[in-house]
C-alpha cells in the first residue's frame, strides 16, 4: 500500500496519491466514520425530544 516517497517535496497530497487504498482509508476516516457518530447523536436527540 505504501511505497517510498519519490517526490522532491513530500507533502500531504503526495502521500494521498501513493496508492488507491490510501485515499480510500483517508476518506473513510475523515468523512464516513464521523457520519455514523453524527447519526447516532441525532437519533438519540430526536428520541429524547419525543
Amino acid at each position: 500500500m505504501f511505497e517510498a516517497m519519490t517526490d522532491v517535496v513530500p507533502s500531504f497530497f503526495a502521500w494521498l496519491n501513493q496508492g488507491p487504498l490510501t485515499l480510500t482509508i483517508f476518506l473513510h476516516t475523515i468523512i464516513i466514520l464521523p457520519m455514523f457518530w453524527i447519526y447516532k447523536q441525532e437519533k438519540a436527540r430526536l428520541e429524547s425530544e419525543s
